[in-house]
């Protein structure tokens, strides 16, 4: 047992004593200065409880007036130790940093339950870090009459406790404020601020001699609300990024897991919209890294037709012709990055958590839901993001049309130092083979970090080529990627678009190419190997081609200029490359003409056929027309001129 022993000889004089887990008020209140009063209490520690003895002494002749004293005893249950800094009588600073060292998931602070004189006022600060905000809620809470006020006060409001979404006491930044004469409690209900700081200010007009008339039990949190974006106003968690604010980065679900509280019970929707300019880029690109959703054991829904089913997903989704055009959906671990690329300037993530089980799964959870990266590509110098389907083309990077755009007096100052990314889309024709080749190239740097061309094909991750300064040699004699390489279903369908990815510096004139395609009809083949002459009836096969390709070209693409025909000759025998040129001949009434045929090696560009084909073709019938023509012209100046000079002589005549 410990005794202590206390005097206090003022009337009105409050004697407060702590103990661990309990606080003793006594009040005095004597009408003579002269008597003396004396305290004594003993604290017994039986294993964990401990007791307080108290003992009133007076001196003998008594007190003079009264009969006694005011003695209060309230206990704080739990562990109420206010993890932040005082400031005066009961003024708090309450931080994130505090609370942290403290190792606490939440701070707690409690209303005055013992005297304080009128006009008291106490605040409590609750300030986060920079990208954070606060939540606020009451476990207990209950608004009695003042019991015993120092101050008669006949108005409403004697006392108060006001909750600001600010950091000082800010009339037009009220949330929320209770009175004793006319408020109802709110227990368990959150108050959120918007911003780092929340400021909490209890007001008396009359003091108390037994504590606040509001009790209440004080928890605070603080939740990291960073944004990835632009936030979509009034709207839970959408954000908005915009390419010349945000051209690539990170994002994540959000990092503030208290949205999953604030639904009431309804499916939480996070929107992330990607946008951009056309003149600035021509698509958006997401990669999916990781998808992180929490298997439900009483959910019947499986996660097997994800765009139909109610399940907690990602989807990813553009809008085309005012309708969504679904291009993604997420709600399993995925094994590997999965890229999504938009066919225009705009697309749209969304995840998707169904409300019944939010708050149970994913409140305080810190594993992000989904990790995804965004960037936008395709500037002005990539040129049209779609080419064909055509029988032959070209794609040229630089677009000469834009180098005026980022050359110009009015091109941005950054264009110069950004990495270039182009993707193409190269449509081929039903039942069409595809042969690339690159026709032209000039690098600025010897190595694939400075430039690189990718090409790949529906459905696959890794690319089917890869051209860079490194490899240049070979890019010539690329293989022909055949129909069923391009993934065309049926006969009669279109295969998927051919992708063509162009990565590397962004200056002008450092890099440049000139890749070409020619689509080619694959000649078909009876079931013992034949050819099947009768199924190239208008298909356009006019040229085939030599080598061991079996494919051929039509008429309009000889001699242009271009190596249209597959360059075949390093793995072809001799045999394959003469295979076609009797049939070649005849189809271009050259066979006749021919001499030595079966010793040739004839492709679609060699002099045997284009200067022949230059003579038969001349168009004799338009020259003779033109010759006749002119004659005539000729013959009608003559005939003036004569005409003209008869006239000079008969005027000569008559003068004499």
């Amino acid at each position: 047992m410990q005794l202590i022993f206390i005097k206090c000889s003022e009337i009105d004089q409050i004697c407060l004593l702590h103990t661990p887990t309990c606080a003793v008020l006594l009040y005095l209140l004597y009408s003579s200065r002269n008597s003396l009063i004396s305290l004594v209490y003993a604290i017994h520690h039986i294993g964990t409880s401990q007791y307080m003895y108290v003992e009133f002494v007076t001196s003998p002749a008594g007190p003079l007036l009264n009969t006694g004293f005011h003695f209060n005893v309230g206990n704080w249950p739990g562990h109420v130790e206010t993890a932040g800094i005082k400031h005066g009588i009961c003024d708090w600073l309450l931080s994130s940093d505090s609370l942290k060292d403290s190792s606490a998931s939440e701070g707690i602070f409690l209303s005055i339950a013992h005297w304080y004189p009128p006009n008291t006022s106490c605040s409590y600060h609750i300030k986060g870090r920079i990208g954070e905000i606060v939540r606020l809620y009451f476990p207990s809470f209950r608004i009695n009459r003042i019991e015993s006020p120092i101050l008669k006060y006949d108005g409403d409001c004697g006392e108060s406790l006001t909750i600001y979404d600010s950091d000082h006491p800010d009339p037009a930044r009220i949330i929320k404020t209770f009175c004793d004469t006319f408020s109802r409690p709110m227990e368990k209900v959150d108050f959120v601020s918007t911003s780092p700081s929340l400021y909490v200010q209890f007001e008396s007009k009359t003091g108390s001699y037994s504590g606040s008339s509001l009790y209440y039990w004080a928890h605070y949190d603080f939740f990291n609300n960073t944004r990835f974006g632009d936030p979509v106003p009034n709207t839970l968690c959408d954000e908005v990024m915009y390419a010349w604010k945000h051209p690539g980065g990170k994002i994540r679900s959000p990092m503030n897991s208290l949205i999953f509280k604030r639904t009431g019970g309804s499916d939480v929707r996070c929107q992330y919209k990607f946008v951009t300019d056309r003149r600035l880029y021509a698509r958006a690109i997401i990669e999916v890294s990781s998808v992180s959703f929490k298997e439900l054991p009483y959910n019947n829904n499986a996660c097997t037709r994800c765009h139909e089913e109610r399940v907690d997903k990602l989807v990813i989704w553009e809008e085309r012709d005012k309708f969504q055009n679904n291009l993604a959906c997420f709600c399993d671990n995925i094994p590997r990055t999965v890229r999504v690329i938009s066919s225009a300037e705009q697309m749209n993530l969304e995840m998707i958590v169904q409300g019944q089980h939010a708050i149970t799964s994913y409140f305080k959870n810190p594993n992000p839901l989904f990790e995804a990266s965004y960037e936008f590509a395709h500037g002005p110098l990539c040129g049209p993001i779609t080419l064909g389907p055509a029988p032959d083309g070209e794609l040229v990077f630089p677009l000469k049309k834009a180098l005026a755009m980022v050359t110009g007096p009015m091109a941005p100052a950054e264009h110069h130092y950004r990495r270039e990314k182009c993707i193409w889309e190269l449509k081929v024709a039903a039942q069409r083979d595809i042969w690339l080749h690159l026709e032209k190239a000039r690098f600025g740097d010897r190595t694939c970090e400075s430039a690189k061309i990718e090409v790949y094909l529906a459905g696959r991750l890794e690319p089917r080529f890869i051209v860079c300064p490194e490899n240049i040699s070979l890019a010539r004699d690329l293989p022909i990627l055949s129909v069923s390489d391009l993934g065309a279903l049926e006969a009669d369908s279109e295969p998927l678009p051919v992708l063509i990815q162009y990565t590397g510096d962004g200056q002008p004139g450092k890099n440049a190419f000139r890749l070409v395609w020619t689509e080619l009809f694959h000649l078909p083949r009876n079931p013992d190997g034949s050819l099947a002459s009768s199924l190239l009836q208008d298909a356009g096969c006019d040229f085939r081609c030599p080598g061991n390709t079996d494919v051929c070209i039509p008429r309009h693409l000889l001699c242009n200029g271009i190596e249209n025909c597959p360059n075949v000759t390093h793995s072809s025998t001799m045999a394959q490359l003469t295979r076609h040129i009797e049939w070649n001949l005849e189809q271009l009434g050259l066979l006749k003409h021919a001499k030595h045929y079966k010793e040739m090696v004839l492709h679609d560009e060699s002099p045997e056929i284009c200067l022949k084909r230059e003579l038969t073709e001349l168009p004799y019938f338009k020259i003779l027309l033109i010759t006749i023509g002119l004659s005539l012209m000729m013959t009608l100046f003559v005939a003036i001129l004569c005409r003209m000079c008869r006239g000079t002589d008969y005027n000569k005549r008559s003068r004499f």
